[in-house]
């Protein structure tokens, strides 16, 4: 997500800002601009530059606008869920975009159906909409704060009318959400790099449980909740983030580095002859791993830089062909080599068997595989999309099977507490993290449910 809330050039902001998060999702995208009366929206299903190949932005004028860039977590294909979404009323307009998903919808969906209310999508973010227009006939704080305080799951919000700018987190702080500024203007954002290609300056974290206003009056905050610690998303530093960004105070390249540094120490492979990563997001770790074993680090698998991710795939059999497509092995420096494989995860198996086989076939002696996260053995309900345990390879299978199925010569993963280590420096009330992919620890359960919850899962 992205908002912006006091420059006039709202709309190309965005844009850029949009752009520069691309990689949290391929499936659609979408603007919507206020010009302090009316609200006008412009989405489509694609990427970023093909929604806005012929977007004529001289249409666009406002001074605010909030967009947002899809990953669809149901393989629904359907335009109605594209964000952000427009409800319009009587009392005026109001656009919504939102990052997470709620473990309550269902049970929220079927209250308001009972109520009266006609739901247009399946996604979660049209929930809040409706729970706020419940509870008054316009978008105002107490309308927001009492529908929020109704969800359960990870929330980031960005919600705008004609005249304000409202921002809220979750109480546990699951999904990333940052604050800067352009001159006099706001600008809120999923990840700190968006505010670099804009030109803005990074001010400060959306707190857990915090609900920002927004407007030409200037910035409010309101703490509707209040929850310790932070449990920020694992995975964000793992894969979804950009290395350039800052979450919760820390980079992620940095904090990259620092967990090939703990994988390392627990399981090094002291004769091989050269470390790689697979590009993009295991590069900072696989450094991190050469310098704390002294093993050189080499090039040794290419990307193609036109061909989007796997792991966000919606069927199996596209992100096979991804994997095919996107990655290509260096013979020249791989050929006849003991290799140190990192990568940054493993969730289904299939991406790491057909790299393991691609270093073979280009000649690699040996390839040992060494994973800078956790077993993931459990699914997530927050927003990424792994939903269930059936298709979660760690989840049926010990480490030395799962060796054997990738074709890996070695296999190994880093603990839980080297992961946190190498994320969290320093102990405080605002951070930490959400592990319960690896661990199991949900730190957000539906009260009085958890065992009969996750059993059906």
């Amino acid at each position: 997500m992205f908002g912006v809330w006091g420059h006039e050039r709202a709309a190309e902001i965005t844009y850029y800002g949009l752009h520069a998060m691309q990689h949290r999702g391929q499936d659609a995208a979408g603007i919507v601009v206020t010009n302090g009366e009316r609200l006008k929206l412009h989405k489509d299903v694609g990427l970023v530059n093909d929604v806005f190949k012929r977007f004529d932005f001289s249409k666009y004028q406002g001074r605010g606008a909030v967009g947002h860039v899809r990953n669809a977590t149901q393989d629904d294909g359907t335009f109605d869920n594209v964000q952000p979404f427009v409800f319009r009323t009587l009392e005026g307009s109001t656009a919504i975009a939102h990052n997470g998903e709620l473990m309550n919808s269902k049970a929220l969906r079927k209250d308001l159906e009972k109520a009266g209310s006609i739901l247009q999508t399946n996604s979660d973010t049209e929930i809040l909409a409706h729970l706020m227009k419940k509870n008054g006939h316009k978008t105002t704080e107490e309308a927001i704060i009492t529908g929020l305080k109704k969800l359960i799951g990870a929330y980031a919000y960005i919600i705008m009318t004609e005249d304000k700018m409202h921002v809220a987190l979750d109480p546990r702080g699951i999904r990333p959400l940052s604050l800067g500024r352009i001159g006099d203007a706001y600008v809120v954002a999923s990840e700190t790099c968006a505010f670099s290609i804009v030109g803005a300056t990074y001010e400060r974290e959306i707190l857990p449980g915090e609900l920002l206003t927004i407007s030409d009056e200037g910035i409010k905050s309101t703490r509707f909740i209040l929850r310790e610690p932070r449990n920020l998303c694992a995975m964000e530093y793992v894969y979804l983030s950009r290395p350039d960004s800052d979450l919760n105070h820390e980079n992620v390249h940095a904090a990259r580095k620092r967990t090939g540094i703990e994988l390392a120490k627990e399981s090094p492979i002291v004769d091989a002859d050269i470390v790689t990563g697979v590009p993009d997001s295991s590069i900072s770790a696989a450094i991190g791993y050469a310098e704390m074993t002294g093993i050189p680090y080499e090039m040794g698998i290419i990307k193609n830089r036109y061909v989007d991710r796997t792991f966000i795939q919606p069927s199996q059999e596209l992100r096979d062909q991804g994997v095919k497509m996107k990655l290509s092995p260096v013979r020249g420096i791989i050929e006849g080599k003991k290799i140190v494989m990192i990568d940054d995860s493993i969730v289904r198996g299939t991406t790491s068997r057909r790299i393991v086989r691609l270093l073979k076939e280009a000649g690699a002696k040996e390839v040992h595989v060494r994973i800078s996260s956790p077993r993931i053995e459990n699914p997530c309900f927050y927003g990424i999309d792994m939903s269930t345990k059936e298709e979660l390879i760690a989840a049926n299978y010990n480490t030395e099977e799962m060796c054997k199925l990738i074709e890996a010569d070695s296999l190994a993963f880093l603990s839980p507490k080297g992961m946190e280590k190498a994320i969290i420096r320093e102990k405080t009330l605002n951070q930490g993290l959400c592990q319960a992919c690896f661990t199991g620890d949900y730190p957000v359960v539906e009260k009085g449910e958890k065992k009969d919850f996750f059993r059906k899962y």
